[in-house]
């Protein structure tokens, strides 16, 4: 006699379906964002033919010599890539004047100081528009500008440098923890977390700090045409809003775009056409902000892992 099939082995199993499903359009999605990034890659390198009069060139976010940071990282400036847009402007017999749009706290003291002298040695005419933050590197920039528009709520100032860092001796000592020092060189570790300064480091720090402290307000006094004694007074660190900025000379006039271009056309003695100057995109940039607006829609914080990026523990930064 024949065995009957049960139910289980006379019905074949479905496939699911709605994991089918999900696969597909995950496949998809997935090809179209490997596409549209190698398509903007290859169109955002490309030259475009920029038409205008007035160079545009935006000053956003941390400003740094360079950035060596990982593929997913903040927006920052670099001094190098601004320097270049300057000179490229610069050589562009078409373009009269450059626009620097403002929207930073600061960041290294020597990228500052680079840029403020790529923007003294151009022969164009130069102005600055800050918007919502341009303080101590940022205002440092906008000072060697010819003119300065600022937001009356901007952030404006904070004339002063700071390297900070943590100190870890305390807790070292709590857990009983060594720190066997190695050195050649009696300064060599000076400012690493794993023990407190000497007097004599933390004198040494300081008068570093207030050496840059003291060239800072000398360019900025030079630049504003306002006397160094005047200048030392403002520069305590705090920051200003514009509409304070302005009462002290740090600024030219309050406004925004509009002002900043309409003090442009006053001087040109013509209509001024703005032209975005700025560095072609990466593969890795473009990545980022795909990845940041499609993380952004699921829920902040996502991707903040791949945002942030590691310090080493005996890093000091001198910041303007």
């Amino acid at each position: 006699m024949k065995k009957q099939p049960t139910a289980v082995e006379a019905i074949p199993p479905r496939p699911h379906r709605w994991g089918t499903a999900l696969l597909v359009l995950f496949l998809l999605a997935f090809i179209s964002f490997i596409s549209s990034l190698v398509i903007g890659f290859f169109i955002s390198g490309t030259p475009v033919a920029l038409e205008g009069n007035v160079a545009h060139i935006t000053i956003e976010g941390p400003i740094l010599v360079s950035h060596a940071g990982t593929v997913f990282s903040a927006e920052v400036t670099e001094s190098d890539q601004i320097i270049k847009l300057i000179q490229e402007a610069d050589e562009n017999p078409e373009i009269k004047a450059i626009l620097f749009e403002i929207n930073s706290p600061g960041g290294s003291a020597v990228a500052s100081a680079e840029i403020a002298s790529a923007i003294q040695k151009s022969n164009k005419i130069t102005a600055a528009w800050i918007r919502e933050s341009g303080a101590s590197g940022a205002y440092w920039i906008a000072s060697s500008t010819d003119y300065i528009v600022a937001h009356p709520l901007s952030i404006t100032g904070s004339i002063g440098v700071i390297a900070s860092y943590l100190d870890f001796a305390q807790f070292i000592n709590r857990y009983n923890i060594t720190y066997q020092r190695l050195v050649a060189g009696q300064y060599k570790d000076m400012g690493i977390p794993f023990r407190q300064l000497t007097q004599e480091e933390e004198k040494i720090f300081q008068g570093n700090l207030d050496a840059i402290h003291n060239y800072f307000i000398l360019e900025v006094a030079k630049n504003r045409g306002i006397s160094v004694e005047q200048t030392r007074k403002l520069a305590n660190g705090l920051f200003y809003l514009g509409a304070q900025a302005k009462d002290m000379g740090l600024v030219d006039e309050l406004g925004g775009k509009d002002e900043a271009v309409a003090y442009l056309e006053r001087t040109l003695n013509t209509t001024v056409v703005l032209a975005k100057y700025e560095k072609p995109k990466t593969l890795a940039e473009l990545l980022t902000e795909v990845i940041s607006r499609q993380t952004f829609s699921v829920g902040e914080g996502i991707a903040s892992g791949f945002v942030k990026q590691q310090a080493r523990a005996s890093d000091v930064t001198v910041r303007t």
